[in-house]
C-alpha cells in the first residue's frame, strides 16, 4: 500500500494527473506526453484526496510499529503481585526487642527519646487507698515531683501525703530517702521507707531505663492467664534488686509486675492506660502482697515537662 501511495504522488508531482488551475479557457491543454490535463476549479478535492492518502499512511505505519505480544509478557502480566500482610506482627526474639517494642508504644512511636523529652519533670496528683490487715481502708490524697535524671539513682523524687491525723513527705536525693514535716526533715520508718522505694525501684521506669541503670535484662519465657498471652521479661538492677514485668504480646502494654521481699511477694497491676503529652501512662494501678489487697493508687492528673522548684528537694 506503501509503494502505491508514493506513486500517486510521484504522478502527481510529474504532471500526469492533474494540475491546480483557475482559468477556464486553458482547460484543453495537454501536458508533456501528449495527455490531456484535467483542471480543478477547486482545492478542496485536492485537499479531501492528499487526507485520504495521508490516513491511510499513518495507519500503515503504525501497523508495522506495534510489537508482537509474547508468551512471556503475558505471563508476567498475568502473574499476581503480592501485597505485605501489615496485620502480621513481627517476630520479636530477644528481651531487647520485646522492651524497645513496648517503649515505641509508651513514647507513641518515639520510643525512649521521645520518654526523655518530654518527661523531665513530673507533677502527679491523685489518691492512694491503703488497706490493712484487718481490711480498714485509708485514703490518702497525694502529690509526686520527680526530676528526671541520667539514671533512676541520680534521681530526685518527692511524695508528699497527706493523712486523716498528719501530714509529710519523703524525699529520694542521691539514693538517700528522709522524711519532711513542716520543711523540718526525720527519719521515717523503714516500712514508708521500703514501701516508697518500691513504688520507685520496682515500677515500669525500672524497665524502659534498663540501659542507663545497666541492670540486666532476660527472658522468662512466655505465660498466658485469663485468656492474655504475656511476655516475662526479667530486670535486675545493680543492687540486685528483681522485677519481673508481664508485657501483653497483643499490645505490648505493661499489664502487671511481681518481685518479692521479705518472703513476701507482691503484684502490682495496670488498668486505664491511656496518653498524657503523647506518652501512655496507666492511671490506676492494684498492689497485692501475697495476693491480698494492700493499695489502690489513682491518678487524677499528671503534667509533664514544667518547671519544678529544686528547694523541694532540699531539707533542713
Amino acid at each position: 500500500m506503501q509503494s502505491s501511495i508514493e506513486s500517486v504522488g510521484n504522478r502527481v508531482a510529474n504532471g500526469d494527473i492533474f494540475r491546480l488551475c483557475y482559468n477556464p479557457h486553458l482547460l484543453k491543454q495537454t501536458n508533456s506526453k501528449g495527455n490531456p490535463l484535467v483542471f480543478l476549479r477547486s482545492s478542496s478535492l485536492l485537499t479531501a484526496v492528499l487526507a485520504v492518502l495521508m490516513s491511510a499512511s499513518i495507519v500503515s505505519a503504525q501497523t508495522a510499529t506495534v510489537p508482537a505480544d509474547t508468551s512471556k509478557d503475558k505471563k508476567a502480566a498475568e502473574k499476581p503481585v503480592p501485597t505485605p500482610d501489615l496485620k502480621a506482627p513481627a517476630k520479636l526474639v530477644t528481651p531487647e526487642q520485646i522492651v524497645e517494642s513496648s517503649l515505641y508504644i509508651y513514647g507513641f512511636g518515639g520510643g525512649r527519646v521521645t520518654l526523655d523529652r518530654i518527661r523531665k519533670t513530673t507533677f502527679e496528683k491523685g489518691k492512694t487507698t491503703l488497706i490493712g490487715a484487718d481490711g480498714k481502708s485509708e485514703s490518702v490524697a497525694y502529690q509526686r515531683w520527680v526530676i528526671r535524671a541520667e539514671s533512676m539513682d541520680k534521681e530526685k523524687v518527692r511524695l508528699d501525703q497527706e493523712f486523716t491525723n498528719s501530714r509529710y513527705g519523703l524525699v529520694l536525693n542521691q539514693e538517700k530517702v528522709v522524711g519532711v514535716f513542716n520543711n523540718t526533715s526525720f527519719n521515717p520508718r523503714e516500712e514508708a521507707v521500703k514501701g516508697f522505694e518500691n513504688s520507685i525501684y520496682h515500677g515500669i521506669e525500672a524497665l524502659f531505663r534498663f540501659k542507663e541503670n545497666e541492670s540486666k535484662l532476660e527472658s522468662a519465657g512466655r505465660e498466658k492467664q485469663m485468656g492474655v498471652e504475656y511476655y516475662l521479661i526479667d530486670v535486675t538492677d545493680k543492687k540486685g534488686r528483681k522485677t519481673r514485668f508481664y508485657i501483653s504480646v497483643k499490645t505490648l502494654r505493661v499489664m502487671m509486675l511481681t518481685y518479692e521481699e521479705g518472703g513476701i511477694k507482691y503484684k502490682r497491676r495496670f488498668y486505664d492506660q491511656k496518653y498524657a503529652q503523647g506518652t501512655l501512662v496507666p492511671y490506676r494501678s492494684v498492689l497485692t502482697a501475697d495476693d491480698r489487697i494492700i493499695e489502690e493508687q489513682e491518678i487524677s492528673s499528671v503534667t509533664f515537662g514544667q518547671k519544678v522548684d529544686e528547694d523541694l528537694f532540699k531539707v533542713n
